[in-house]
């Protein structure tokens, strides 16, 4: 068996040119190099989204929460000025000509329909 197996490998080495296998290697050897500074940079990239983000994280949360809290403010502040323009045109019919005038008053768009 192990003389066989002698015999096969002489067999596969003159088959292949040994400057064919030593050109194979040191592509290889070139593209791992390669690989690994691909690598290396990617991973340094990461650090430094992860160092980014975490800085970042806390003002968006903190601008988020703010920004929802001035839209309910609107929503509210609004609320009150269709209440009170109502109120006008029932005690004076006359302060606006007609309910169109009304409608064009409040052209504030609806942020809650998606488009």
């Amino acid at each position: 068996m192990r003389a066989a197996s002698e015999e096969i490998s002489r067999e596969f080495k003159t088959l292949v040119d040994s400057q064919d296998l030593d050109s194979l290697k040191h592509s290889q050897n070139l593209i791992l190099g390669r690989l690994q500074d691909s690598n290396a940079v990617l991973s340094h990239f990461n650090d430094y989204s992860e160092n980014c983000f975490s800085e970042v994280s806390a003002d968006f949360t903190k601008n988020t929460r703010l920004l929802r809290s001035m839209k309910s403010d609107l929503d509210y502040i609004f609320q009150k000025l269709r209440s009170l323009k109502g109120k006008i045109v029932a005690t004076y019919p006359d302060a606006f000509p007609d309910h169109s005038m009304i409608e064009t008053l409040d052209q504030r768009p609806d942020l809650e329909l998606p488009r």
